[in-house]
């Protein structure tokens, strides 16, 4: 598993909690779980690159209203240059999906954290 574990460490900018608690179970599960991450987060000539991927993602978890996901997300998005005006329009596209009510519910939030990350 440690190959695995490093290679998505370094694809992810950290462990994913997934493939520890995987590895405490089964190596080969936790090899099959490292696979799965790689191939979704790898970027591919001609795809989504790595920082539009998080922005999908951050707008799923902003969506359904997982607050905690999102906050963290936006440090990824951080990382890979994400603007200010990106991330409001996946916030936007999360409360066209999710509904008003999720857009307040994770507005406070992710606004609180965009300033402390400097967006």
């Amino acid at each position: 598993m440690e190959k695995a574990a490093k290679e998505i460490r370094e694809l992810k900018g950290f462990l994913p909690r997934s493939i520890a608690y995987a590895g405490q179970i089964n190596e080969d599960f936790a090899e099959g779980i490292s696979g799965f991450y790689k191939a979704v987060w790898t970027e591919r000539e001609g795809g989504i690159s790595t920082k539009q991927k998080h922005l999908i993602v951050f707008s799923i978890a902003c969506s359904s209203n997982n607050i905690q996901s999102a906050v963290k997300i936006l440090e990824r998005l951080h990382k890979f240059g994400a603007t200010r005006i990106e991330i409001n329009d996946a916030m936007m596209l999360a409360a066209w999906t999710g509904g008003i009510q999720h857009f307040t519910d994770f507005s406070a939030a992710i606004l609180k954290e965009m300033d402390r990350l400097g967006f």
